[in-house]
């Protein structure tokens, strides 16, 4: 009865009420009131710590011991690395972050009673050190990641390797000497194949918070910091179950330009300039990384339209003296077939007769003198619509 009763006060508590409560705290401390960390990453992170700790203190056992199974501590454990990451790299101090930390068993604990009512002190009574132990885990988890964020900021500010690696990445590529130097640094094979992504922006706070996890299981990725954007770079061909390779699978979900399979620290060079402007091409829509095969169009285009190279402008031209409704018939007949090369699948796509689209795309040619069905002519919508 303990049991159904205590879940029962953790399911009237409501995550985005914690979060508001624990922001009107929180920002009243100084190192966060005044810190570059935006409050919308204050909420984010509060919010998705509240939803952790809410799950690990609900019991299904009869002894009222907290649920946690391995991928609820696996959340947590990301959870909390996110945190300190973001909160070593805003210089926000250790004992500021455990201040705020702590701040969520108050709130908890504050929201419970507000929820209970007098038959339930003794429930809460016995249930109050194991709130307080869940959030004294989270904290110590978020300690350990930041106090490793920390020393990972001074090795990159400091470090000679990083001086070293810095070299690679210079306005030209670097000549020999520099590149069997930095292999040697980094403890590399100068031929070694590698894989490389860049994040730009507010990209870049996902692909540290990759990085901090693997380091956290003992694997380095190693990292080169670009103006608003880092680079990050690490061995090809990791074994699966590897924490390397759950770290690189980690990352090709990341919003991110990725060039894999590079051949040799001396090509990190081009590569990192190729995985720049993929990130760069990035946008919200995009769920993954941007490599040389999903996004080649888009880098095409960019290329060409630097050079004041306009791909579809007759087309464009010819298409607006169509009435709306044709216009739009004949786009979405072209950009069905260039994406799927086939009639019958653009006919079932569109929800019509392959005779309507094939009509449709003979009137496309016409209009335009591009034949969706010849590759060589097709290509310049591929690029230009990309």
């Amino acid at each position: 009865m303990d049991v159904a009763r205590w879940n029962s006060l953790l399911d009237g508590l409501e995550v985005t009420r914690l979060t508001s409560d624990f922001l009107a705290r929180v920002l009243e401390l100084p190192y966060y009131r005044d810190a570059l960390l935006p409050t919308t990453e204050v909420r984010r992170t509060g919010e998705q710590s509240f939803a952790a700790l809410i799950t690990s203190l609900r019991s299904t056992d009869p002894t009222g011991a907290p649920a946690d199974p391995a991928e609820l501590h696996d959340v947590k454990v990301g959870i909390a690395t996110d945190v300190g990451v973001s909160r070593a790299r805003a210089d926000i101090p250790l004992d500021a972050l455990m201040t705020a930390i702590r701040m969520d068993f108050s709130v908890l604990w504050d929201a419970l009673t507000a929820l209970s009512s007098p038959s339930d002190a003794p429930l809460l009574v016995a249930r109050a050190n194991s709130v307080w132990q869940v959030v004294d885990a989270y904290a110590s988890q978020s300690q350990g990641a930041y106090m490793s964020e920390r020393q990972r900021m001074a090795t990159e500010a400091s470090s000679v390797r990083q001086g070293l690696v810095a070299s690679l990445f210079g306005e030209t590529p670097p000549p020999s000497t520099v590149v069997q130097q930095a292999a040697a640094a980094l403890g590399l094979d100068p031929g070694a194949r590698l894989d490389v992504a860049v994040a730009a922006g507010e990209d870049a706070p996902a692909l540290r918070v990759s990085i901090a996890l693997a380091a956290r299981r003992g694997t380095e990725i190693f990292t080169h910091p670009f103006a608003d954007a880092l680079l990050a770079f690490w061995p090809a061909g990791s074994k699966p179950g590897s924490a390397l390779y759950e770290a690189a699978d980690r990352i090709s979900t990341l919003r991110c330009g990725l060039v894999e399979e590079v051949q040799g620290v001396g090509a990190l060079h081009d590569a990192s300039t190729l995985a720049l402007e993929l990130a760069q091409l990035a946008t919200a829509q995009d769920e993954g990384a941007l490599s040389l095969d999903t996004a080649w169009g888009r880098l095409a285009r960019a290329r060409l339209g630097s050079e004041g190279i306009g791909l579809a402008t007759d087309v464009e031209r010819t298409l607006s003296e169509c009435g709306p409704g044709e216009r739009e018939r004949l786009v979405e007949t072209a950009r069905a077939y260039l994406e799927t090369g086939s009639v019958s699948a653009s006919a079932q796509l569109l929800f019509c007769h392959r005779n309507t689209l094939m009509n449709r795309m003979r009137r496309f040619a016409s209009l335009t003198g591009i034949d969706l069905s010849i590759p060589a002519q097709a290509a310049r919508l591929v690029v230009a619509w990309a």
